[in-house]
């Protein structure tokens, strides 16, 4: 859970990934239309790693 992490400030305080503005609400919309990670990180989120999206879920 290092990685999700809850800033008042940020976005509403909505869970994020830590030291991004990414939502994990954001990713997990993604995974729920059949996106692979692979394709998360190459069309939307080139910052994330593989990691970050398994700790999103």
């Amino acid at each position: 859970m290092d990685k999700i992490t809850v800033d008042s400030k940020i976005h509403f305080g909505k869970p994020c990934i830590r030291d991004t503005r990414i939502p994990v609400q954001s990713i997990l919309e993604l995974l729920d239309e059949g996106l692979s990670f692979h394709e998360i990180i190459h069309n939307y989120y080139p910052d994330l790693t593989t990691e970050d999206i398994q700790a999103c879920i």
